[in-house]
């Protein structure tokens, strides 16, 4: 208990000092021992890494769950560490309500037909929702939490105690700045009864008492300047080990933005998809077999041709039992046929298509019954189906 006391005592008399040199150096009545540019550089750069990875995690956070009463809800049940229950996706829960009014208002109507279709892709839509909230909270959130959670932290509390250093080391070299003019002023000008200190009444002289004072400080700044040294070094050390905290952030948000385009191009093509079964296309029209501008046209040739269904084949675009339409002898119409820029190179894949090019031009019109996924396209003397989604029509 009484080692306990002293310990108190002592910690008191600490913060006590410090909280006078903080206050005496707020009023700039003490000096401050400043820190190198290259360690401030480092400070702020770890500032803005913190501020900036907060903002993002929790935008990101946003992206993935517009509902802020499911924030707080997972946010509780992370801090309780609970598992979060599984949440049906807003796509999921339309899915839903139209298979039942498919169910209630007949599925064998058209509207009801429709409706099942429908909801088989908001199903699907919601699945790819729900796998691509899973993986960017996996490879983009945890590795940002974890940095606020973990190394920021313990970031804050080596410059904590790096700030506590230099407080005790200033306060050192203010205690020892006045032991010295103390005993300078005691020796030029010797008197026992104003010079002595009052823990000190036997002493035989006042110059020899701040002589020992003078020592004793010396010590003490010598003791504090090794520390603010050796805490300095630790947290330069952290600090610079931010520069691998932007290379894994970087990193996480490669994955961040696989997903993200692995998710964009599953939504794709599952409408595509739903378009193709309700006999429409995107900018098309009830009557039209003209389409308009496809969508995506920003689309990089990588995804779009790894996300592309194939078209279908010469057989395939004539009705059955009757011979494949031979493209030589078809005639473009007077009237219907429309410019294009091709958006990305496309291959022929037999002898019925036409190869583009990237930013060429040419000449696209429809045939009555033709597969609105494909348009018929001339250059020059060669004819060939063109799949829709590779051009950009113009006029």
């Amino acid at each position: 208990m009484d080692f306990n006391m002293k310990k108190l005592a002592s910690d008191a008399g600490i913060f006590f000092t410090r909280a006078v040199q903080f206050t005496e150096e707020k009023f700039g009545q003490a000096e401050k021992t400043e820190l190198d540019a290259h360690f401030e550089s480092l400070l702020a750069r770890a500032d803005s890494t913190k501020n900036w990875t907060e903002k993002i995690l929790r935008q990101t956070e946003v992206l993935l769950q517009p509902n802020p009463s499911a924030r707080v809800e997972e946010f509780l049940y992370e801090k309780l560490d609970r598992k979060v229950p599984s949440r049906v996706t807003n796509g999921e829960l339309l899915a839903q309500y139209m298979a039942e009014a498919a169910s209630e208002l007949g599925p064998t109507t058209p509207y009801g037909k429709t409706l099942i279709k429908v909801a088989e892709a908001e199903k699907h839509l919601g699945a790819a929702e729900r796998d691509f909230i899973h993986t960017a909270s996996i490879n983009f959130l945890t590795p940002l939490r974890n940095f606020l959670e973990g190394d920021w932290k313990t970031i804050s509390k080596e410059r904590r105690l790096l700030q506590n250093r230099r407080l005790d080391l200033d306060a050192s070299k203010a205690r020892l700045k006045k032991a010295k003019a103390a005993e300078a002023k005691a020796t030029t000008v010797p008197d026992f009864q104003e010079t002595r200190p009052r823990n000190y009444i036997l002493s035989a002289s006042a110059s020899a008492l701040w002589n020992d004072e003078v020592d004793k400080a010396e010590q003490e700044l010598r003791v504090a300047q090794t520390e603010f040294d050796r805490q300095a070094e630790v947290t330069r050390l952290l600090l610079e080990g931010i520069s691998s905290t932007h290379v894994n952030h970087l990193r996480c948000l490669h994955e961040f933005i696989e997903s993200q385009t692995t998710y964009y191009a599953q939504c794709y093509r599952h409408m595509l998809d739903l378009q193709k079964q309700l006999g429409r296309f995107p900018g098309t029209f009830v009557g039209t077999a003209e389409p308009a501008s496809p969508p995506l046209s920003s689309t990089s040739p990588t995804t779009t041709a790894a996300t592309m269904p194939m078209g279908p084949s010469v057989a395939d675009l004539a009705p059955p039992g009757e011979a494949a339409l031979r493209l030589e002898e078809v005639a473009p119409p007077a009237s219907g046929t429309r410019k294009a820029r091709v958006l990305y190179d496309y291959e022929a894949a037999d002898s019925s298509e036409l190869a583009l090019l990237a930013d060429e031009l040419i000449t696209v019109y429809s045939l009555p019954g033709m597969d609105p996924d494909w348009l018929i396209g001339e250059r020059g003397n060669k004819k060939g189906k063109v799949p829709v989604t590779y051009l950009e029509l113009l006029s």
